[in-house]
């Protein structure tokens, strides 16, 4: 045999800590047919500043869809579907790089997925600029190995074969057709070179994970080894491995044969099908004769098809596949919501999710019995959902499960007819629903029985939308495309329906309230500001004072929200008003003159909005015009004191009764935002902070001019009788 290898390689990504699934850095590969071996390199690197510590790496896999992961421990939602994902930890400690294999011996042929992220994330909220957080890359690379001319088994004919020797088992592959029920693998006349009685293993299938289905036979002596599958993989190729485990240099020749039993569907007419789906669309026409007579054909099709169902071993129901958007597609049944399920065979219901695009989102099926239409009480309605093929003996067994696939059951009945399945990230596959009637009691008092069952069967981003307590968001790896729930209020998993950690009503209110009203603070910084003529001032605080309390009622992540318009432009103005208010106030203090200081107004006001456009949460942002603005006042104070011969501002009662004041209410609020704001005390640690903010404001403004007298509203109202003096004559008065 002719072996290939090949590489793929994917660019590295930072790993981030995790929180929700947006923080798990997705690899997407796909192994290609052929494939005997798989071997990933893993590769993960830290960084080498004091902040980079010892660190563990969680890596897991999956076959066919994104894996579905849990490290937090969150609960799901009710009705989904969750198996565990398989994992593999990878520890940096002393050293910076670490390089893992994973190997996998004859992978699934298909789409691979990896997802890596750090532990929890610790929930503080850090200025961008103040801290340098550690940089952990993970990078994974494939390796493959395929056969270029693996044989192939025809069904119903024996194929000879040979094993070499133990070290290179021998690869077969056989495809499976349409409708096949079950499939029969013999090995025949198994004998070595040396004509003694041979020893091998077969496996039949490919590895997937997290769960494999391989189905292994042990061969020993003469005797013909057989094994059967019961629903193989539909319109798939099935890899079929044999091991010699004899001595070395000893090959093993042997017979292989093949056969399936196939299913014979019946179902409604394809041109049947196409009518109701045309007039599905476009509606009735004029013709009420046209519609009687199509009417009339489709119930004697489908009086035919139920006298004579006892011949066939299902019954397919027509479907139509509609996209509607990225990563949402709706089922829509051509013969009505409702569909017949009877004893006698399954009723299948196809779901294509094979585009590869659509493992992504969640698979939700939802079933609905008709209690008027079942007539025996203590009848139940199996079902089954399972992927590559359908479950067709439903009466036989309930475990729901194909050759390669475990299946996910559903039961109705009269007490309880209602019943919901959620397939998380359902793999890359055909979708099938199996439905039959069971009744305890045997199938002969079931055999004239019927029932009517309503199927809704959609895939979504995200299910429920993600609840009031989230937001679905669309991620994106390269060229594909899945959905997360970024949950809110102290809600958490899967779709933000896990309340253990969640904020009440009361809290939530609590927190708009305080984050809202701390910025009435600003009130006496605007009133000082006022009193002593500027006007300027007092009305950048009044912008600041109105958007940040706007922005925080929008921003919540509860119910007591109130957005007076778009979200990124109260943010923008919050953050702009912050900025400059900050500018503002000390270039106030520095008492430059009044032209100089008003084209350092509109000036720095300009560079810090385009600055706030480039990077709003960039810590030189707030930093920056600080500086500069402190520089001027410094330079502007001394040359005051140099020029005075005297310590500026020259007052004691200056310095003490309100600059150190307001110096230290500004330390205090800045090492509150730098240091102390976590998730869990935000509302209560930024609301401290606005009111820090504006008190030390109306701390540091300076005195008015001495030439300015206070606001004398008295003296500006002239609606009043008032004595004049008459100047010119007493001028000119003679003595």
């Amino acid at each position: 045999s002719l072996y290939v290898s090949e590489y793929f390689s994917q660019s590295a990504q930072k790993l981030s800590f995790y929180s929700w699934y947006g923080n798990a850095k997705l690899f997407h590969f796909h192994v290609p047919e052929d494939t005997v071996l798989l071997r990933w390199l893993l590769q993960a690197s830290r960084g080498k500043g004091p902040d980079c510590t010892t660190m563990e790496i969680t890596v897991h896999f999956r076959y066919g869809a994104p894996p579905v992961i849990n490290p937090l421990g969150t609960r799901f939602p009710a009705n989904a579907t969750v198996r565990p994902s398989y994992n593999i930890s990878i520890t940096l400690s002393g050293a910076v790089q670490n390089t893992t294999f994973v190997n996998i011996t004859t992978p699934a042929a298909g789409d691979w997925f990896i997802a890596a992220h750090l532990p929890e994330a610790a929930g503080r909220i850090e200025v961008k600029g103040f801290y340098t957080p550690c940089p952990y890359m993970f990078q994974a690379d494939m390796f493959v190995l395929r056969l270029t001319d693996m044989p192939v088994l025809e069904p119903g004919v024996a194929v000879p074969q040979r094993v070499i020797s133990p070290a290179k088992p021998l690869h077969v592959k056989v495809f499976v057709p349409k409708h096949a029920a079950r499939m029969q693998f013999e090995l025949r006349r198994c004998v070595t070179s040396e004509q003694k009685a041979c020893a091998v293993r077969v496996v039949l299938g490919s590895i997937t994970l997290p769960q494999s289905f391989q189905r292994i036979v042990t061969c020993m002596g003469s005797v013909n080894c057989s094994l059967a599958l019961d629903s193989p993989p539909w319109e798939k190729w099935l890899h079929i491995m044999v091991e010699s485990l004899g001595t070395a240099n000893v090959s093993v020749s042997m017979e292989m044969l093949a056969s399936f039993t196939v299913c014979k569907p019946g179902s409604t007419s394809s041109f049947l099908s196409f009518i109701s789906l045309n007039q599905s669309q476009t509606g009735p026409r004029p013709g009420s004769a046209g519609v009687a007579g199509n009417s009339a054909l489709s119930a004697g099709v489908a009086s035919r098809n139920v006298s004579g169902q006892g011949s066939f071993c299902l019954q397919n129901q027509p479907i139509v596949r509609e996209d509607l958007d990225v990563v949402s597609v709706r089922y829509r049944l051509l013969n009505g919501p409702s569909v017949p399920v009877n004893s006698l065979s399954p009723t299948l219901l196809l779901l294509n999710l094979n585009t590869g695009m659509d493992s992504g989102g969640s698979l939700v099926v939802s079933l609905l019995l008709n209690k008027t239409s079942l007539s025996l009480a203590n009848a139940t309605v199996a079902a089954c959902v399972s992927a590559a093929s359908p479950v067709l003996s439903l009466n036989a067994t309930h475990n729901c499960s194909t050759a390669f696939f475990q299946g996910y059951p559903l039961s109705m009945k009269t007490a309880s007819a209602e019943a919901t399945l959620i397939v998380l990230y359902p793999q890359t596959d055909v979708w099938f629903l199996s439905l039959q009637l069971i009744c305890p009691k045997g199938q002969g008092e079931c055999n004239t029985a019927e029932a009517k069952v309503t199927v809704f069967a959609y895939l979504t981003p995200c299910f429920n939308d993600c609840g009031p307590y989230g937001q679905c968001s669309l991620l994106r790896r390269h060229g594909y495309l899945y959905a997360g729930c970024s949950c809110k209020a102290g809600w958490g998993g899967w779709s933000c329906t896990d309340d253990t950690k969640a904020q009440s009503v009361g809290v939530q209110n609590l927190a708009t309230l305080l984050l809202t009203l701390s910025n009435l603070m600003f009130l006496p910084a605007i009133a000082v500001a006022l009193y002593r003529y500027y006007l300027v001032e007092a009305s950048v605080y009044t912008y600041t004072m109105f958007f940040s309390t706007f922005y925080h009622a929008c921003d919540q992540p509860g119910v007591a929200v109130m957005c007076i318009m778009d979200y990124d432009t109260l943010q923008y103005c919050d953050f702009l008003g912050s900025v400059v208010s900050i500018w503002v106030t000390i270039l106030c203090m520095s008492r430059v003159k009044k032209i100089m200081k008003y084209v350092l107004f509109v000036l720095g006001t300009l560079l810090i909005a385009m600055s706030l456009q480039l990077d709003r949460r960039g810590v030189w942002n707030m930093m920056g015009p600080c500086l500069f603005a402190l520089i001027i006042m410094i330079a502007a104070w001394v040359h005051r004191g140099v020029k005075r011969r005297q310590c500026y501002p020259s007052s004691w009662k200056r310095w003490v009764f309100y600059l150190l004041p307001g110096i230290t209410l500004a330390f205090i609020a800045i090492s509150v935002y730098a240091f102390m704001e976590t998730n869990e005390n935000y509302y209560y640690t930024h609301s401290i902070w606005h009111v820090l903010v504006a008190c030390s404001v109306a701390f540091l403004l300076p005195p008015r001019d001495k030439h300015k007298k206070p606001w004398a509203w008295s003296q500006k109202l002239t609606c009043r009788y008032q004595i004049c003096q008459n100047d010119r004559e007493e001028l000119y008065a003679v003595t």
